[in-house]
């Protein structure tokens, strides 16, 4: 059931406040309701765990994407290797130049060291010399071309594992969207009653959505990263162990700095999600009720609410963002020390000759390529946090209760022409609160095709028992049977398919007119839709819209007045054709000329099929073949209009009341004049 829908009446709003659960989470003026939703101390590893199991189903594809993205990885870090060889062409190509022609590298190096030069033959002792000869050319063309050929390898792999990651994550966050919407549908009245509407919204929107920005930004180039540290720390062993020996200190360094500001910024991004959701929620309520806002003149009070809650989504935001973005800066200073370090250690070791000078650039570069990766790893932290804070505001909707399924043993039940749609209470109770009872062992026996009135003061609980038809909550004790059928053994989709309800807050969807009628029965023919819609007086006020059926609503209806909205909503009904009818206030909306049109148009509705009137206005339910009257939860007087005015009771000073003068006394219900029944 949607919540737009609007299955509670004003009355159980108000029954619902005096109760307390959720009413009572949300004083004040409605612009100014703010529910705080329900927070569980943050868990980074156990929710990150969670997340990264969604990807469980893709198992093939996450395989192939590590196996790309190792191969594209271990191509790069051979590169710099590569580069190094190309160094050292260049630069022993440019001392064996200006070494004597004809001499051997031996010789060479013994007559720098006669002469004084003992550093310099030091430096070169390890190059491969070729005394009066330039750079080879053909050698160094062979070794660029070689860089270049893993090069464009690498970054291919890399691209395609890019390629495959998103779909990978996308994928999985498609199904964690579907998972939410299902878990919606499966979620219980009362706990969406009990939700703020922008919070939940955010939480299945902004969240959901920056989950998956999250995962596509920072998995991919985490895995690259973690891989790339592997291989280039496999790559600098290889140079020299004394240089990676060096490089290898800013590790332990880099993990405890990420550590501290991880461990200070998740509070603050959990915060940041749960401000931006409780803003949604205020923006939501004061702009769904922005006509009243203004006419009561609370424009003031509202934006203070909104300068207050925006005050706590800034200092939460601003904090979380700063202490994590420290992290960069950190990075690069201890990645700057590293290469000093490397930089004066590898430059004596060649000066002694215990490396090549492209040894050393080529270590220079590792060095480069593994702070790099560990910078990049630092700088997603913000983004990993700030996912797995929404995540877990996602895993909350996904872990609340769901409503009781429906029975194993589920009796099917479909609408059939020998349906009778008689209702019996046996001994029901029912509360919301366990601490508060409502309804307690109520007995009830309505017939087949009979119409039933409910009247009652404010939170007598009227639509608390249509809702118990409908299954909308659970019953505390006894049953409620349909044809002789515990309700709580059929399905849930097959009891309500046979139902109903006209509400009197209506519920359109952006879509045609046409559209919103045929809402009522998927696959109604056209004529079947015209039929509706005439038999209702829809079809009065379309021809003077300007694309009739096919006059464009959006989700407010804004379109067309309050009165048209609500004989659409019945125009639904009248279509659905179903055996058990409710009508909720449904005529609440219309002017008095247009509800004796509807009243006709019900009456010919309620033929033959069992009917439930909610109604404040005991004018129109005099007609009923039943009315109960209830108070604190119970039924306290039944009976006919005129059988209920005779005994001076409950009802009778309700009906006297809305017919006496403004102001005055309320005449004694004898001298109520009362009509007599008209069907």
């Amino acid at each position: 059931m949607t919540r737009g829908e609007g299955v509670r009446s004003d009355e159980e709003r108000a029954a619902e406040a005096r109760r307390g659960p959720a009413g009572a989470r949300r004083g004040g003026p409605p612009h100014m309701q703010m529910g705080v939703p329900g927070e569980k101390a943050s868990n980074f590893g156990p929710s990150a765990r969670r997340l990264l199991a969604r990807l469980a189903p893709y198992r093939a594809q996450v395989a192939l994407v590590v196996l790309l993205s190792v191969a594209g990885v271990i191509l790069a870090a051979v590169g710099p290797r590569v580069l190094g060889r190309a160094t050292d062409l260049i630069f022993s190509g440019f001392i064996s130049a200006r070494l004597p022609a004809g001499t051997t590298p031996e010789a060479a190096l013994q007559g720098l060291r006669n002469s004084g030069q003992g550093r310099l033959a030091d430096l070169i002792g390890s190059m491969t010399l070729t005394p009066g000869q330039g750079i080879d050319m053909g050698a160094l063309g062979r070794v660029l071309l070689l860089a270049l050929g893993l090069y464009l390898l690498s970054a291919a792999l890399q691209w395609l594992s890019g390629y495959l990651l998103a779909g990978v994550v996308q994928g999985a966050v498609s199904r964690l969207r579907t998972d939410v919407a299902a878990k919606l549908n499966r979620l219980p009245l009362p706990y969406v009653d009990g939700q703020p509407r922008g919070e939940l919204l955010s939480r299945v929107t902004n969240d959901v959505d920056n989950v998956g920005t999250s995962l596509q930004q920072t998995l991919g180039q985490l895995l690259v990263s973690l891989l790339t540290v592997v291989a280039v720390i496999g790559m600098m062993f290889s140079v020299s162990w004394l240089l990676t020996l060096i490089a290898l200190v800013t590790i332990p360094l880099s993990m405890a700095l990420t550590g501290a500001v991880a461990k200070r910024s998740q509070g603050l991004f959990v915060r940041q999600w749960k401000h931006t959701g409780e803003l949604n929620g205020l923006i939501e309520e004061t702009f769904t009720g922005h006509s009243l806002v203004k006419l009561y003149g609370r424009q003031r009070e509202a934006d203070e609410a909104f300068r207050v809650k925006n005050e706590e989504l800034f200092s939460a935001a601003y904090g979380a963002q700063f202490i994590s973005g420290t992290i960069m800066p950190a990075m690069m200073f201890l990645g700057n020390l590293n290469y000093v370090a490397i930089a004066v250690v590898g430059g004596l070791r060649v000066a002694s000759g215990q490396l090549s000078l492209g040894d050393v650039q080529a270590f220079i570069q590792y060095s480069r390529q593994f702070t790099q990766p560990l910078t990049q790893v630092a700088s997603m932290a913000n983004l990993l946090q700030s996912g797995v804070a929404s995540a877990e505001r996602v895993f909350q909707v996904l872990d609340a209760p769901e409503q009781v399924p429906d029975a194993a043993q589920a009796v099917p039940t479909v609408s059939t022409p020998d349906a009778r749609g008689e209702i019996r209470f046996e001994d029901v109770s029912f509360s919301y609160d366990p601490a508060r009872p409502l309804i307690e062992h109520l007995n009830l026996v309505v017939h087949p095709g009979q119409t039933v009135a409910i009247v009652g003061p404010t939170g007598a609980g009227k639509t608390t028992l249509v809702n118990l038809i409908l299954r909308f909550y659970e019953l505390s004790g006894g049953r409620i049977t349909l044809d002789g059928v515990d309700i709580a053994r059929l399905p849930r989709h097959d009891l309500r398919s046979r139902i109903g309800m006209v509400l009197q807050d209506t519920w359109l969807f952006a879509g045609t007119i046409r559209d919103n009628i045929a809402y009522g029965r998927p696959g109604a023919t056209d004529a079947e839709i015209m039929a509706a819609a005439q038999a209702t007086y829809v079809d009065r006020f379309v021809h003077s819209l300007p694309a009739g059926y096919d006059t464009m609503l959006d989700d407010e209806a804004g379109n067309i007045s309050a009165g048209e909205k609500q004989l659409i909503t019945i125009a639904r009904a009248f279509l659905k054709n179903p055996d058990l009818l409710i009508l909720d206030e449904a005529t609440s909306s219309v002017d008095t000329r247009t509800e004796l049109l509807v009243q006709r148009a019900m009456a010919a509705l309620r033929s033959d099929r069992t009917s439930f009137v909610i109604a404040h206005r005991l004018s129109t339910i005099r007609d009923a073949d039943l009315i109960l009257v209830m108070q604190d939860g119970q039924i306290v007087e039944q009976g006919t209009h005129e059988e209920l005015l005779a005994r001076h009771g409950l009802y009778a000073g309700l009906y006297a009341a809305q017919f006496s003068g403004a102001g005055g006394e309320a005449p004694p219900a004898e001298r109520v004049p009362v009509q007599g029944r008209t069907g």
